[in-house]
């Protein structure tokens, strides 16, 4: 059975996006980390401040009164709705695929493997 529809949308092009459920569709506060870490890679790495930000904009409250950057990511996790597992096992290698921050966590485990 086929979820996607084909119905035309405003711009008479065919919307093949309408049906697909929400757990399926982008969410925009994955994009908005995807663009910090980006940002982050080019210019040096996580900074305290860049994290408060994001936090800030993905709706967690207060983010400037938590001074570690581990809980401010955890906190971020939980805001978009995800588990707070950024760095909890450093045993396992990150096996989530859909978690924007697996690259950064897989660099810290390699580091701690040194």
């Amino acid at each position: 059975m086929n979820t996607l529809s084909t119905t035309a949308n405003i711009n008479g092009f065919p919307s093949i996006f309408q049906d697909i459920s929400p757990r399926v569709a982008v969410n925009p506060a994955n994009m908005q980390i995807s663009r910090y870490l980006a940002q982050a890679e080019e210019d040096g790495g996580i900074t305290l401040s860049g994290l408060h930000r994001l936090a800030r904009s993905v709706g967690v409250n207060n983010p400037e009164k938590t001074s570690l950057k581990i809980d401010v990511i955890h906190a971020i996790q939980k805001a978009t709705y995800h588990s707070a597992c950024f760095r909890a096992e450093t045993s396992k290698l990150c096996t989530r695929e859909d978690c924007s921050w697996q690259g950064e966590c897989k660099k810290l485990i390699a580091e701690w493997y040194r």
